[in-house]
């Protein structure tokens, strides 16, 4: 998809001299620049942060809600859930650690 950018004279500069420095076309720099620093695509089928960050809040009103119920556990499910609503892939309450941490 052809695009233009007009970018400031200051960082038209910068990236000339990085692209001569290294042999490249500032095309080429540019466009390594920005695959480097975009978060990567996610795969089809994967939730968008939009819809990770819904279903996060759904699962804190379930929480608000157990508590508010005297003497109700919460189960399993709310903290697998809370893992798979995180955009880290570090999980908050892994299998391994129930009983001793969570």
């Amino acid at each position: 998809m052809p695009m233009q950018l007009t970018l400031s004279p200051e960082i038209d500069q910068r990236l000339r001299q990085e692209a001569a420095r290294l042999g490249q076309s500032e095309e080429a720099l540019a466009i390594q620049l920005l695959n480097q620093h975009l978060p990567p695509p996610s795969p089809a089928g994967e939730p968008t942060p939009a819809e990770r960050a819904a279903k996060l809040l759904a699962l804190f009103e379930q929480l608000d809600a157990a508590r508010q119920t005297a003497g109700e556990e919460l189960g399993d499910d709310f903290y697998r859930g809370l893992d798979e609503a995180r955009t880290s892939d570090r999980k908050l309450f892994p299998e391994e650690l129930k009983g001793i941490t969570w």
